[in-house]
C-alpha cells in the first residue's frame, strides 16, 4: 500500500512530494493515530524565508513552535516516501539535491527509507498497523463507521491475524466472519 502509485499521488500536491501529506495519511491510515487539528489563525508560510532542500524548508518549518506538536510527527514518517516522485515515479534526487529518506516514528524509533519504514511496520508495529488496518478495512466490508460495539469484533479479527503469523487472507477471513458483518442489516424480531 505504501508504495501504490494511487497513495503517492493523493498524498501529494499537483507538482511536488508533501511529505506531510505523506507522514499524515501514514498516522490515519496506518497506526490510527491522526494528529490533532491545525490550531486556528495559524499563518501562511512566506515562501522566501525558507531556503534550501525540502527536508531542510521543513526543518525550518518545524522550529516554530506552534508548527512543532504536530509536523514533528508526520513529517519524519513522510520522508520514507520521497523517492517517490508526485505521480509515484523512483527517483533519488529532488532536483539538484540528493533524497534523504531516513525518519523516525513518533516515538522517536529511527528507519531509513521505504524499506525501513516497511520492516518497522510489519515487525515492531505490526499489532497497531493490522488494528488499523483491520479497522479500515471493517469500515469498508461495513460501508459505515465503527462504533464502540465493534471493538470486540475487532479484538477477534486482531487476534486471528496474529495467530496466523498476519497473513493478509485470514484477515480478510476474519473480517468475513465477524459478527458485524455476519449480522449486517439483520434486526431481532
Amino acid at each position: 500500500m505504501l508504495t501504490h502509485a494511487s497513495v503517492l499521488t493523493v498524498t501529494s500536491n499537483p507538482t511536488r512530494t508533501s511529505p506531510v501529506k505523506r507522514g499524515k495519511w501514514i498516522l490515519d491510515n496506518l497506526l490510527n493515530t491522526p494528529p490533532p487539528p491545525a490550531p486556528p489563525n495559524i499563518p501562511e508560510l512566506e515562501k522566501g524565508k525558507l531556503v534550501g532542500s525540502l527536508r531542510e524548508r521543513m526543518e525550518q518549518h518545524r522550529s516554530n513552535p506552534a508548527c512543532a506538536a504536530c509536523h514533528n510527527m508526520m513529517d519524519p514518517l513522510g520522508f520514507a516516501l520521497e523517492n517517490f516522485d508526485a505521480v509515484g515515479r523512483w527517483r533519488t534526487r529532488d532536483g539538484r539535491d540528493e533524497i534523504d529518506a531516513s525518519g523516525s516514528m513518533p516515538d522517536g524509533t529511527s528507519f531509513d527509507g521505504i524499506n525501513g519504514l516497511r520492516d518497522l511496520l510489519t515487525s515492531q508495529r505490526s499489532e497497531q498497523f493490522v488494528r488499523c488496518l483491520a479497522e479500515k478495512m471493517l469500515i469498508y466490508a461495513l460501508g459505515r463507521g465503527t462504533e464502540y460495539y465493534d471493538k470486540c469484533a475487532l479484538d477477534k479479527i486482531t487476534a486471528d491475524v496474529r495467530a496466523h503469523d498476519y497473513k493478509f487472507a485470514y484477515l480478510i477471513a476474519a473480517i468475513i466472519q465477524s459478527d458485524p458483518f455476519q449480522k449486517q442489516g439483520y434486526r431481532e424480531p
